[in-house]
């Protein structure tokens, strides 16, 4: 039995291997512990209290897997549902014969499975981050009025050209990706964020995109990313890193290529990436184009969670096509 994770999954690692060591799914562990990152109010980039769009809504996104039978859930734009996984898993799990909701759809079927609902998604400290971020970038006759949101801007309002400027490109790699195996060897994974800080209303994310920011497999292992999402979704990172283990790739070479496959990408927007990843077997490797990143994992016979550094396969960055660290 073994959980990696996100260093940011800390929160909820003890939960999570306890339910395995009690006989729980994979699943289940993968799910109990994103939840409680999900309710962190410290955490800005998942969950309750994240980052909201350009225009001061919280959009959560968040995905499932199976590796036993390779079934899977997710669920996009999400508002007033804090816990984004369990209404993902939900879509896996009911009599839909679909694999993503978006929207307003995800939050009618939230509410038909009467999931869990927040009033209130944003903390008074972080409505004011949002408006100080905006400021920044001279939008003061938005974010000087009183409302977490803006009911004044209409469908006409430009937000094309100030997207660009106010995304914060130091904030867009938060996620919480977490991976386990439990007892019979099944393999699950899972991925929640609340997006890029300030994006465009409706982006989405590698995180709810099977085979982008997600992807398990019992026959060779699994794989989970956090960082610019486009990123993943053009290269399909995490089904690629699976794909190479299919070849016969050891995991960490398979990782690495993974990791690499980004650096063809073309465009003006090129950021940061990182991933984690486990083999059957249960080898784990984190990988990040940033020195410093960990990632963090747990076995059954550990007392607590160990911290790993990620390996670090660079990316040449570049932002509105000017090049950067």
């Amino acid at each position: 039995m073994l959980i990696i994770a996100s260093s940011n999954g800390a929160i909820g690692m003890d939960q999570a291997i306890r339910a395995l060591k009690n006989g729980c799914s994979a699943l289940d562990a993968v799910e109990i512990g994103i939840r409680l990152v999900e309710a962190n109010p410290k955490e800005h980039s998942v969950g309750y209290n994240g980052y909201p769009n350009i225009l001061g809504h919280l959009e959560l996104d968040a995905s499932i897997m199976d590796g036993r039978t390779l079934d899977s859930g997710a669920v996009a734009l999400l508002r007033g549902y804090p816990y984004a996984i369990s209404v993902a898993r939900q879509v896996m799990e009911r009599e839909l014969p679909h694999v993503l909701l978006a929207g307003e759809g995800a939050e009618r079927f939230a509410r038909e499975i009467k999931a869990e609902q927040w009033d209130a998604m944003l903390t008074a400290e972080t409505v004011d981050v949002w408006r100080e971020g905006l400021k920044a970038v001279g939008t003061t006759q938005w974010v000087d009025r009183q409302s977490d949101i803006i009911p004044e801007i209409t469908d006409e309002t430009p937000l094309l050209d100030l997207v660009t400027l106010a995304t914060d490109p130091e904030r867009v790699e938060g996620t919480v990706n977490f991976i386990a195996i439990d007892g019979n060897g099944d393999i699950a994974s899972g991925v929640s964020t609340s997006g890029w800080a300030w994006k465009y209303p409706g982006r989405i994310g590698d995180s709810p995109i099977i085979g982008a920011g997600n992807f398990a497999d019992n026959r060779y292992g699994a794989c989970a990313c956090t960082g610019m999402g486009e990123m993943a979704i053009r290269a399909g990172t995490a089904r690629s890193l699976v794909l190479y283990l299919k070849t016969g790739m050891p995991l960490r070479e398979a990782a690495r290529q993974a990791m690499m496959d980004l650096r063809d990408l073309g465009g003006e927007f090129i950021g940061g990436m990182n991933l984690i990843a486990l083999d059957r077997n249960g080898e784990h490797v984190g990988m990040s184009s940033r020195a410093g990143a960990g990632y963090i994992y747990q076995t059954a016979d550990m007392n607590s969670y160990e911290e790993c550094e990620r390996e670090v396969v660079r990316i040449p960055g570049r932002w509105g096509g000017v090049a950067r660290d």
